[in-house]
């Protein structure tokens, strides 16, 4: 899939902690954000209901919807596009948009050679995803940032607008910094 015209500057991550707000929260994302659909702790009956639901409403205010699964499972629900390692983007078939989760230069190195059409690299801060687990901060997450060529680079973990600012980055995501303001 070509990179979308106007990549989106936000992205929402859905979670089992984010679940109760996520209806108002794509509501106050701007027009055109992104939402990763995670939503992990469902059953697959009941995470395919959710992601119908709140697919919906994103679509509705034109945001990029990308599904945390796989390529042949998001063409099946309609997503836009996937998430997941580098590994899991699998050989493109298809026209979905593939967004790569990365850690390390390695791992940017290999999102790369997936043909990933973004990453979001983290943790970029201290995040509750991973309570007391070691962090980027500023100028490595920027070092590494730096490494992923022509690919857009979504700044994740620990980040809400204030550490946006202080990153001085144009593309980030968050799961409670985006569904708790």
């Amino acid at each position: 899939m070509a990179l979308i015209q106007s990549f989106p500057a936000l992205w929402l991550l859905s979670d089992a902690r984010n679940d109760a707000a996520l209806e108002a929260a794509l509501a106050r994302l701007p027009r055109g954000s992104g939402f990763i659909y995670r939503h992990y702790h469902l059953p697959p009956v009941e995470r395919l209901a959710r992601f119908n639901q709140l697919s919906r409403l994103a679509w509705a205010r034109g945001h990029t919807v990308i599904l945390a699964d796989s390529a042949p499972t998001a063409r099946e629900w309609g997503a836009d596009g996937i998430y997941g390692a580098p590994r899991a983007l699998v050989p493109r078939r298809d026209d979905l948009l593939r967004l790569a989760t990365v850690h390390s230069l390695g791992e940017m190195a290999e999102a790369r050679r997936m043909g990933a059409d973004a990453v979001l690299l983290s943790p970029a801060f201290a995040t509750r995803t991973h309570p007391g687990a070691p962090f980027l901060g500023p100028l490595r997450w920027r070092m590494l940032a730096a490494r992923a060529g022509r690919i857009p680079v979504i700044a994740l973990g620990g980040m809400n607008a204030r550490k946006a600012r202080r990153l001085d980055w144009p593309h980030w995501a968050a799961i409670d910094g985006l569904s708790s303001l």
